[in-house]
């Protein structure tokens, strides 16, 4: 797997990772993440899926309901979000390969309360990896990488950048996802 932790403390800068990789480099990252992810739920059972952890860092300042901001993440919280994130990239990086400037956002999540149980969550993440490999299949065999884009300020990012920082977000819920896992079988076990 890719180790962003240098780029996220800005010590090197997201081009520096990916030097030399392609969308054939990308699709491989993504199976290894994927699977990766579908290792770490692989002995839960359909209770560990909505099983309510306790994470005392929980501040998703994004939640649209003010109740949920600091609402610990369950584990099929934590799937639905992180490939709806990951497909994000995933769509805005073929676009980026294709020339297309960047307009704007490209996001789709289904409501993670719909997720009840672990054959959801082993389909949303076979399915994401299908639609990843699906957005790859759109590159060019000469992808534009001059065509470029700022998420926010300081990360300019091309189509190999943008589909990395997929990769990058999922690499930071693979410890929570751990974690929510083992909190579940601890409690299972009791």
């Amino acid at each position: 797997m890719l180790d962003f932790k240098r780029v996220w403390s800005k010590e090197s800068t997201m081009d520096e990772l990916i030097v030399g990789l392609t969308s054939h480099d990308m699709r491989a990252l993504t199976d290894e993440m994927i699977d990766t992810q579908l290792k770490l739920i692989a002995d839960c059972v359909d209770a560990d899926v909505t099983f309510q952890p306790e994470d005392s860092g929980a501040n998703d300042t994004f939640a649209s309901n003010q109740a949920d901001v600091k609402l610990s993440w369950t584990l099929g919280h934590v799937v639905v979000h992180v490939t709806a994130s990951s497909e994000e990239s995933a769509a805005l990086a073929a676009e980026l390969a294709r020339g297309v400037e960047n307009h704007g956002r490209s996001r789709s999540e289904i409501t993670w309360e719909s997720v009840s149980t672990i054959a959801q969550c082993r389909q949303r993440l076979e399915e994401s990896r299908r639609m990843r490999h699906a957005s790859l299949d759109m590159w060019p065999d000469a992808p534009y990488l001059d065509t470029r884009y700022e998420p926010w300020p300081g990360m300019s990012l091309n189509a190999v950048g943008r589909f990395a920082l997929g990769l990058g977000h999922d690499a930071d819920h693979v410890g929570q996802l751990g974690e929510i896992v083992r909190q579940a079988k601890a409690v299972r076990s009791k």
